[in-house]
């Protein structure tokens, strides 16, 4: 690594760690794209190299399951983007959820919830946990102290979305950030939609970040994945909430993950219980081609807010749309927290309201040609959904209106086409909407 004018070692840009970052030349062979390990074990070297390996004791490969070379490589760039100490990749987003919440929680214990989320994050946190005895308390973000007041002696964290799927809700993650801080409990905010391209939660105080790498870190439509990464900064021993990371492991002859492994205790206690245990092991072939989706996120970052702005204030204008939800515009009420957070731009998702109503917003959605009618975002391609009869359908009328997608809702993740054709599309779907079927 070169080294600045004052003679210390330079960071690399984030353009730069965006290709390079934990994909070097191959030793053996000089490949210079990161090789696809499609292997499920790893030989040892003798019975003394597999004890350590098994006894946490030595770093290395033992089974796909746990690690393997081209998942690290996706690890060691998705980490070095966020600022993070390091980073467990995982089978989907959700799955990125669960092994983290596996870390922290116990039977009985709750936590903080924005419910300005995913529909999926809302059924999996209010629904789904609760089988394991883990219980959400859903708070308002638009207010931080909305968090201090909910607070309860059992709670174990607090998770916002940094930009809110489906709304474009920007939360306020300093303040919030405090309030975690003061009760010695971790902030994990999912960054999918933002990016680390946009927004780096860590330096605003978060201390875990997760992602659905199936988004724009991919970027393609093509691979499902996800990611935690720990900013290494939190003191698990601070208090006793935390006995996963502080407490002897059982499965380790007593092995005490934060005493043993300071601030790498989450990520190696998320890959030797978590997806021990769990079993959600992010494919070879995925990680290799988000990996290679990655090496072009700057670029597209910068793509998709130039076409979502201007989408953004085409149907901001028009007379079929009653609002838009677009952090990026001047209108917006999101728009100084979008300024501070996402400098480089409020994103690519946003939803918008069909005058009309229900039947207004199927038909718009249905009515679109070049705009694909899929539930995904982060795509290359531009797409579009109708929350309320989809990822939010299994939530009730006021959940829905809670989270951003009310019954007019109309979602848009805006692709990197020309956007003469995206406005042209969406402007021939909105005079349908004005027909009867």
């Amino acid at each position: 690594m070169s080294e600045d004018t004052k003679g210390k070692p330079r960071q690399p840009g984030f353009e730069t760690r965006a290709i390079h970052a934990g994909a070097p030349p191959d030793p053996v062979t000089g490949a210079r794209t990161m090789p696809i390990y499609h292997t499920t074990a790893y030989v040892f070297d003798d019975v003394e190299h597999a004890a350590s390996l098994f006894n946490l004791s030595t770093f290395g490969y033992i089974y796909s399951r746990l690690t393997n070379p081209t998942v690290a490589a996706l690890e060691e760039r998705v980490a070095s983007l966020e600022g993070g100490r390091g980073a467990t990749a995982t089978a989907s987003g959700h799955a990125a959820q669960l092994v983290a919440f596996f870390a922290l929680m116990a039977p009985g214990e709750s936590f903080l919830a924005s419910r300005k989320l995913y529909g999926g994050s809302l059924t999996q946190f209010g629904r789904t946990f609760a089988k394991f005895d883990w219980h959400a308390i859903f708070v308002d973000p638009d207010d931080p102290e909305n968090f201090a007041r909910a607070l309860t002696p059992n709670c174990k964290a607090i998770f916002v979305e940094s930009l809110a799927n489906p709304g474009g809700v920007v939360t306020d993650i300093e303040a919030i950030a405090r309030i975690a801080r003061d009760a010695g409990i971790p902030l994990i905010v999912d960054n999918t939609l933002a990016t680390p391209y946009l927004c780096r939660p860590i330096e605003w105080g978060a201390d875990i970040v997760v992602h659905s790498t199936t988004k724009f870190l991919g970027g393609h439509g093509n691979a499902m994945g996800g990611a935690l990464v720990d900013s290494g900064r939190f003191d698990w021993a601070q208090n006793d909430k935390f006995p996963a990371l502080t407490a002897p492991e059982p499965a380790y002859h007593g092995l005490r993950f934060y005493e043993t492994f300071g601030d790498m205790a989450l990520i190696m206690q998320t890959k030797a219980v978590g997806l021990r245990d769990l079993g959600p092991a992010l494919s070879p072939m995925n990680a290799f081609l988000t990996l290679t989706g990655i090496e072009t996120l700057p670029l597209r970052m910068q793509r998709h807010c130039e076409n979502a702005l201007a989408v953004a204030r085409f149907l901001e204008a028009h007379p079929r749309v009653d609002w838009v939800s677009y952090a990026g515009l001047p209108s917006n009420p999101y728009a100084a927290l979008a300024r501070k957070y996402m400098p480089g731009g409020a994103g690519a998702v946003f939803t918008f309201g069909v005058k009309g109503g229900y039947d207004a917003g199927v038909k718009v959605v249905e009515s679109c040609e070049l705009l694909s009618h899929l539930a995904n975002v982060g795509d290359t391609r531009s797409l579009i959904l109708h929350p309320a009869s989809t990822t939010h359908r299994q939530l009730t009328d006021e959940q829905r209106t809670a989270a951003g997608a009310g019954p007019e809702v109309v979602r848009l993740s805006i692709g990197l086409e020309s956007v003469e054709d995206i406005i042209a599309d969406l402007d021939q779907a909105l005079g349908l909407s004005a027909t009867r079927p």
